[in-house]
């Protein structure tokens, strides 16, 4: 844990230019990976499958950004390679050559309360907070909006389901939307002072990793092995989710988080396994197609979408590749 604050420690001023935190030192050559968010049990999968990438000769370098906003910005100047989000807004409007290539999980969401609330209509004109501006949370919220022919009051926006279920239990809000995690804590602790409002089924991505075209078409070897690498992590766990506490390394990021967070990762992911919160296949034509109408519904594309091209937002050549 010392050697790794040292090197937060080191960093942190110049992660001040951009928006985040960054945890390995710039060095030449390496793939830039922006992150939404600070290491995680949400984002242990995806460590074991940079391990997997460097065991198979990928070199990388990562930074934590505080929110998705920042991380899609990053990747949109140049300054990371490939990023967390779900950038369909961006896309569309700077047209910028950015690409999906792999689903990191869907949107599995679910709106918790304080007993003010018992179904979403009664959260008309109610204040919400929500992950960050124009995030997973953000869309449902405005699809919700869309469905139920309703309006939420003010939205305010904290990184982090945890945090926002601090922030239910506190009193600070009376209304959020929260992952599955975070939903089954809140259930397991104090189930019978709020509600877990019942939601619609969403198969649109949460967050995926895309990258510039121009520099995925020039990098290929590398983005092959990390989407190959993804996809052997995201099969594999399908099949057992315990693989993931097996393989993190407990001198990495994630293993040196705290112990109760460790000693949940295998409650989380037979959890979120179970509750289909990761398509092993890396999504694909299917999440993109979810995606398009999802992101239309939520007001982040514009056009019919069945008229949008999947090609504009996807590059699934890699994705191919590794599932071959």
């Amino acid at each position: 844990m010392k050697k790794l604050l040292n090197r937060v420690v080191t960093t942190f001023a110049a992660a001040l230019l951009i928006g985040g935190v960054t945890i390995t030192g710039a060095q030449a050559g390496k793939v830039r990976i922006a992150l939404a968010e600070t290491p995680s049990d949400e984002v242990a999968a995806f460590f074991v499958a940079l391990d997997r990438a460097r065991a198979m000769g990928l070199d990388y370098e990562w930074t934590a950004f505080s929110d998705e906003e920042l991380a899609i910005q990053a990747v949109l100047s140049g300054q990371m390679d490939i990023g967390f989000g779900t950038p369909y807004a961006a896309m569309q409007k700077t047209k910028a050559p950015i690409r999906i290539i792999f689903q990191l999980s869907k949107l599995k969401f679910f709106p918790v309360t304080s007993q003010k609330y018992s179904k979403l209509e009664d959260l008309d004109g109610a204040p919400i907070m929500l992950h960050s501006r124009g995030g997973g949370t953000d869309s449902i919220a405005n699809v919700i909006e869309e469905r139920l022919g309703i309006k939420f009051g003010d939205r305010s926006y904290v990184p982090g389901s945890a945090n926002r279920i601090v922030a239910l239990i506190a009193g600070q809000t009376d209304a959020t939307i929260v992952d599955l995690s975070n939903k089954n804590k809140l259930v397991k602790q104090a189930g019978d002072k709020f509600n877990v409002l019942p939601m619609f089924e969403v198969d649109a991505s949460d967050e995926a990793l895309f990258g510039n075209l121009d520099w995925i078409k020039a990098n290929e070897d590398d983005v092959d092995i990390f989407v190959k690498a993804l996809w052997s992590v995201w099969r594999d766990m399908a099949e057992d989710p315990t693989i993931i506490s097996r393989e993190t390394d407990p001198d990495g990021p994630i293993g040196q988080l705290p112990k109760e967070i460790l000693d949940s990762l295998d409650g989380f992911y037979i959890d979120a396994v179970a509750g289909g919160l990761y398509d092993p296949n890396g999504g694909g034509r299917n999440a993109a197609k979810a995606d398009m109408e999802w992101y239309s519904a939520a007001g982040q594309l514009t056009g019919d979408p069945s008229a949008l091209n999947i090609e504009d937002f996807w590059y699934l050549a890699p994705l191919d590749a590794a599932s071959q």
